[in-house]
């Protein structure tokens, strides 16, 4: 990992991260959940003005692998995060889930996020678009890599199986996440724990029932953008539905753009951070 470690608590309430760049201060969510850090690649286009924060969710190692795993107790991490960089109000990145955690960050304690930048998020209405992207990602790869990675994923998410398995299976579904699959990157490293994994999407689901961030978000009044990927496997409307619940928020689509929308237009977070900046200088 790139640049300097920080821990937050100690013993089961920890969590580390990596500082890198300088510059004002943005501080990233990564997607899963239950996922190892993956945003490293997102650095090269950031750390020349700002520095850039992230830090290990908790489920795996070098941060706590103990529970309890759902969405309150999510919050509450990146809020202790947050605290340790004394950031009273901060400008948050986040990533899929990390961008529907964002969410709910800012729907629980709007006085903390100056701004937020959401890219290609699970949504905030309905079901977030979880079954488009279940049903997108199996049309975008073969049948048997489709019928075998839906098998491994819903052991993961009812916490059987391997994490071996579950990595197994995102690896199947990996080129799918882009416009092009048999053009896709290779997969960074990835670690996975089945017991934030499953727990926590059980808890993301909880919300959705209580309509938790459609209820909360139209009282927010923070800047926000959406950057959702033309080609996601997660369909940019399900970006556009959350966006419209929130009062200061725009949306951006970007062309040929699936999930990861650095790796296919690199610069594109840059511009979307720099311009949120714009919005509150």
């Amino acid at each position: 990992m790139a640049g300097s470690n920080f821990e937050v608590g100690t013993g089961d309430h920890r969590l580390v991260g990596w500082r890198s760049g300088s510059g004002p201060v943005v501080v990233v969510l990564h997607g899963g959940p239950g996922l190892s850090e993956y945003t490293e690649s997102l650095l090269p286009e950031l750390t020349d003005h700002y520095t850039v924060v992230r830090y290990q969710q908790r489920g795996l190692a070098p941060s706590t692998t103990a529970g309890p795993f759902d969405v309150e107790t999510q919050v509450a991490d990146a809020l202790s995060v947050l605290d340790e960089l004394d950031q009273d109000r901060a400008v948050v990145i986040g990533h899929s889930w990390g961008g529907h955690l964002l969410m709910h960050l800012m729907a629980a304690h709007p006085d903390r996020v100056a701004a937020g930048l959401v890219i290609d998020p699970l949504g905030a209405v309905g079901d977030g678009g979880e079954a488009d992207l279940g049903r997108i990602l199996g049309e975008r790869v073969t049948p048997e890599a489709a019928a075998r990675a839906t098998e491994l994923d819903e052991k993961a998410m009812q916490g059987e199986g391997t994490p071996a398995d579950a990595i197994e299976g995102l690896a199947l579904f990996w080129p799918g996440y882009f416009p092009d699959p048999p053009s896709a990157p290779p997969m960074p490293p990835m670690e996975i724990s089945l017991a934030a994994y499953g727990e926590t999407f059980s808890s993301i689901r909880e919300h959705f029932e209580r309509q938790t961030l459609v209820s909360l978000l139209p009282t927010t009044h923070i800047p926000t953008l959406f950057l959702l990927g033309e080609q996601s496997p997660i369909p940019p409307a399900h970006g556009v539905s959350s966006a419209a619940l929130m009062p200061m928020a725009e949306v951006k689509v970007l062309p040929k753009c699936g999930h990861f929308v650095w790796l296919d237009q690199p610069g594109s977070v840059r511009e979307g951070l720099d311009s949120l900046y714009a919005r509150i200088s």
